[in-house]
C-alpha cells in the first residue's frame, strides 16, 4: 500500500509560480513511477506530467510544456511540480499518483496508476 500526500497549492495570480510536493510513504518510493493529474471545475481529470521509476524520464502535456517541471527526490520520497507562468486556465485539483510497477518509460494515462493523493487546490487569478 502507498498513501500519497499532495501540498503546496493555493491562490496565485497569472504568471506567478507554486510548486507542488507529493510525499509518498508504505513502498519503495524510488521504484514507483509517479504523475501528476488535474481537474478543473466541470471537466474531466487530465494528465499533466509523470516521472519514470528508476531513468527519472519526464513526460508533460503540451499545454504546460515548457512551464512546469516534474522531478523527484528519492531520498526523500518526494515529487515535485515546479508550475511556473501560471495562467488562469490552469486552475483546478492537482492529483498526485503512484504507479505500482518499475516502469522505465514516464506513464501517461491514469488507468497506469495505482494509488491517488486527496488533491490540493491551485487557484490562478486573472
Amino acid at each position: 500500500q502507498v498513501q500519497l500526500v499532495e501540498s503546496g497549492g493555493g491562490l496565485v495570480q497569472a504568471g506567478g509560480s507554486l510548486r507542488l510536493s507529493c510525499a509518498a510513504s508504505g513502498r519503495t518510493f524510488s521504484r514507483s513511477a509517479m504523475g501528476w493529474f488535474r481537474q478543473a471545475p466541470g471537466k474531466e481529470r487530465d494528465f499533466v506530467a509523470a516521472i519514470s521509476s528508476i531513468s527519472g524520464i519526464p513526460a508533460y502535456a503540451d499545454s504546460v510544456k515548457g512551464r512546469f517541471t516534474i522531478s523527484r527526490d528519492n531520498a526523500r520520497n518526494t515529487v515535485y511540480l515546479q508550475m511556473d507562468s501560471l495562467k488562469p486556465e490552469d486552475t483546478a485539483v492537482y492529483y498526485c499518483a503512484a504507479d505500482a510497477h518499475v516502469q522505465w518509460r514516464p506513464p501517461l494515462s491514469q488507468i497506469e496508476y495505482d494509488y491517488w493523493g486527496q488533491g490540493t487546490q491551485v487557484t490562478v487569478s486573472s
